[in-house]
């Protein structure tokens, strides 16, 4: 038996309403004369939004039904060609008669019939493909329809859009609707990865459907224009009912020394952290169908890109943004605070950030994205839009101005410090865990290339210029305040001045600034110069982190260059007597420029200056030089070193080989030492060779030669120095040689004799250098032995001068005996030396 019916209805019980139902009742009906006097409203208000919601199913229904037949239409087409191309697969035998009919088949009907079939496949793929788009757009619209509708909220907006109530009402029920609501929402957020993922397949293997993918694209588009806003709000709203942002100062007095600040995302329990984790994954979700989307659109895909910034770590730091810039304002002039506000609001909330929301990045399957890097990169990029607009933008323009330059460096200097410290300071945040395992130089090497406050630079290279000129002038008045002291270009030598036989291969090893007996200014360029570079390694771009290295360390190094080139026009070399002085600082010279030559070999083998010089040489490329080593950075500037080098040399060479002739001048030209009669010696003197004193105009020569070799030996570089005694040999040995062969000498055996000792003199000074000297003489040697060949007859000299083994240019004297000694004259004046 049924129950009777009442004759009025019976409303529900206290304990069964909603907590939005008893929120809307308590809102609209807080006394019995709002239940007379609103109900009628409520009622009316309620019939009207029911019936458009009633009117908007029925246009819903009445699309679908048009967009059904629409479907089924196309595909009867489909069917129909399908038919047809049946019936003529069943009729291709029948054709194919044995005579000659077949053949026309096979040669005219049937690649014909093959093209039909694969425009009917290709028309039957795109129908397909269509209808599932069409099928995925309209869930998307749907599911953007249902979130979209619980977030109307213009039922009752003429009636409480001015109360407080609204908005507590609003916040309660972003908080208790949250769960349905971001389950739509991520719905909605799928369906449009389905749409994506079928998009980027149609890109990849039909890029002929171009006008089936902007129809999709633009209907994609209009629905994230509607959504993406709305999300962000309802984000927004999430942050707000937690308390964000904190209050960052806790005193009323202006400082930066404050306790550390509580973060709302650790104290967020139940309900509220349910919500908020809904909502930033929703939108990290959101971000990363954005970031596809335009990987795609801009043919993008398959490019790595490491990108730190995360809307949801955007959003956390625009509404702190807003409060710091308050203190900002006031701090402009004290710049240091600013830093260190930004800095502790990072540290104390990293740990929270890193805590709360790195397990949401894991959960929304966001690869390579650290909720760290995301925090402190925000942060950074909030101080580095303040101090663009409000501190250099103002620098910049009062650096145009002449009497404004020194305090504009100052300042700019200043806060370039001030940056590079809190740049270092932001990375070793981020290397809290692993800092103890790495060496000093790998520690800041995370963040260093992804982001720094020196970004603003990579968008301005007019300050960038600026930035570099600053630092150029500072770097050159720091060296010439150095340059001041002479005791700047000491040589600085380990070893001694001790001489001695060393075959030891290792003291040609040169490494450091005492093997290279280089002077402590050379280290100081380098240092200043290294400095510039290590300036601006946290400049996120490579470009501008090359432009500025080129214009601010390179031109410090051609300034330096420039010293080194004035000193050595500044020193003299008397063409009467020896200087040791000026071969000193001769050495000086080339050391510094050896060691720094070396130094800047070592730079270029770095691999961060290996990729700026690969991005030089990619940005350069029309420009290339074939002839010029295009892996070497600082290759202009080795070459510039070495040709001063090679120089230097050659001045010391000319220099000891000219003072050498002119002292052994009349040695070489006093025929009496050698033309003496056998008759006037006796045979012991004549068997004790070696016993004979050294000719007494050749003696001061021989000590001439000696003392400026130990001055060379001890200032400069073994390698050079290497270099520089063999030079000298060789020039000795050709200067000795030829002048004996040329002055028309008629060689007693006494001569021979005398002879064979002076030139043993002259080994002997270059004993201590090599255990062979004679081998670096090989004229001399030839010429002994020509004239101990047959002593008492003159015989005819022929000089040939030719290439050894070992590269070295020989000088070797031929004779051919009982010739008159005016043709031996003859033929020596007619000789012909090969260059």
């Amino acid at each position: 038996m049924e129950p009777p019916v009442p004759a009025h209805p019976v409303l529900p019980k206290h304990t069964e309403l909603s907590p939005e139902q008893f929120a809307f009742l308590e809102e609209h009906f807080r006394a019995r004369e709002d239940l007379l006097v609103g109900a009628p409203h409520v009622l009316a208000a309620l019939n009207e939004r029911c019936a458009d919601l009633d009117a908007d199913l029925l246009h819903l229904g009445r699309d679908l039904a048009n967009r059904a037949v629409s479907w089924i239409s196309r595909s009867f087409a489909a069917r129909t060609s399908i038919h047809h191309l049946n019936l003529k697969i069943e009729n291709l035998s029948l054709r194919c008669a044995p005579h000659g009919v077949g053949s026309k088949v096979w040669a005219e009907e049937l690649p014909q019939l093959a093209k039909k079939v694969r425009q009917i496949e290709g028309i039957h793929n795109y129908v397909e493909t269509a209808l599932r788009l069409e099928a995925l757009v309209g869930d998307l619209e749907d599911a953007v329809f249902r979130v979209m509708n619980r977030h109307s909220g213009t039922l009752f907006s003429a009636k409480v859009s001015n109360s407080s109530i609204a908005s507590k009402w609003f916040r309660h029920s972003c908080l208790h609707d949250s769960g349905p609501k971001q389950e739509k929402l991520l719905q909605a957020i799928k369906a449009m990865n389905d749409i994506e993922k079928l998009l980027i397949n149609i890109g990849k293997f039909q890029p002929q459907w171009c006008n089936l993918l902007k129809s999709v694209d633009a209907r994609v588009d209009k629905i994230l224009g509607a959504l993406r806003p709305q999300v962000f709000a309802d984000h927004r709203a999430v942050l707000a009912s937690l308390g964000w942002p904190p209050k960052l100062l806790t005193s009323k007095t202006e400082s930066i020394q404050i306790s550390g600040i509580p973060n709302p995302l650790g104290l967020m329990q139940g309900d509220k952290r349910e919500s908020y984790s809904h909502s930033f994954v929703a939108l990290c979700a959101l971000q990363h169908l954005q970031k596809q989307r335009e990987e795609r659109q801009f043919n993008l895909l398959g490019r790595k890109e490491y990108n730190m910034q995360l809307w949801a770590i955007d959003e956390l730091v625009s509404p702190i943004a807003s409060r710091m810039e308050y203190h900002f304002a006031k701090w402009v002039d004290q710049p240091e605070f600013i830093f260190a506000l930004v800095y502790k609001v990072t540290r104390d909330f990293i740990v929270g950030v890193d805590d709360v929301l790195q397990p949401l990045i894991d959960r929304a399957r966001l690869v390579s994205c650290s909720a760290k890097e995301a925090w402190l990169s925000a942060m950074i990029q909030m101080l580095s839009g303040f101090l663009a607009k409000n501190i250099f933008s103002g620098l910049a323009e009062r650096y145009r101005e002449i009497h404004m330059k020194s305090e504009v460096m100052t300042s700019w200097l200043h806060l370039i410090d001030l940056i590079v410290a809190f740049d270092k300071r932001m990375q070793s945040l981020v290397n809290l865990e692993t800092c103890l395992f790495l060496a000093e130089s790998e520690k800041y090497e995370g963040l260093s290339r992804g982001m720094s406050v020196l970004m603003i630079f990579c968008d301005r290279p007019d300050w960038l210029k600026i930035w570099a000129k600053i630092e150029l002038r500072v770097a050159c008045k720091k060296l010439k305040a150095e340059l001041k002291d002479e005791r700047a270009w000491i040589i600085d030598n380990k070893h001694g001045s001790a001489l001695h036989i060393n075959t030891n291969t290792e003291q040609y090893l040169l490494s450091t600034r005492e093997d290279h007996k280089a002077p402590s200014i050379a280290e100081s360029a380098l240092k200043i110069s290294w400095e510039l570079i290590e300036r601006c390694q946290t400049l996120p771009a490579t470009l501008p982190r090359l432009q500025f290295i080129r214009s601010a360390a390179v031109k410090f190094l051609w300034y330096f260059f420039e010293v080194l080139l004035l000193r050595f026009q500044r020193t003299e070399f008397p063409p009467e007597y020896s200087n040791d002085d000026a071969l000193i600082r001769l050495c000086g010279l080339i050391n510094a420029a050896r060691y720094v030559e070396s130094k800047l070999q070592e730079w270029s083998d770095d691999v961060e200056i290996l990729e700026m010089r690969i991005a030089e040489n990619d940005s350069n490329h029309h420009d290339k030089d074939e002839s010029i080593d295009n892996s070497c950075f600082f290759v202009e500037e080795i070459e510039n070193l070495s040709e001063f080098e090679t120089n230097w040399l050659m001045e010391i060479i000319a220099v000891i080989l000219r003072e050498f002739e002119n002292l052994s001048l009349e040695y070489v030209q006093n025929k009496e030492n050698f033309e003496q009669e056998l008759a006037a010696l006796t045979p012991v003197r004549l068997s004790a060779t070696m016993d004979l004193p050294v000719s007494t105009d050749f003696v001061e020569a021989l000590d001439v030669l000696r003392s400026q070799l130990n001055v060379l030996k001890t200032s400069l570089n073994p390698r050079d120095f290497l270099d520089l005694w063999r030079s000298v040999a060789e020039g000795l040995d050709h200067f000795v040689s030829c002048s004996s062969l040329t002055s028309k000498i008629q060689f007693s055996d006494c001569g021979v004799s005398q002879f064979e000792t002076d030139m043993q003199a002259l080994l002997c000074i270059f004993q201590p250098f090599c255990a062979r000297p004679q081998a670096f003489f090989p004229c001399i040697k030839e010429t002994l032995k020509l004239l101990n060949m047959n002593k008492g007859e003159v015989r005819h000299l022929r000089v040939v001068l030719s290439t050894g083994e070992n590269g070295m240019k020989c000088l070797h004297v031929h004779g051919i005996s009982h010739l008159p000694f005016d043709q031996v004259d003859k033929l020596l004046r007619n000789r012909k030396f090969g260059t």
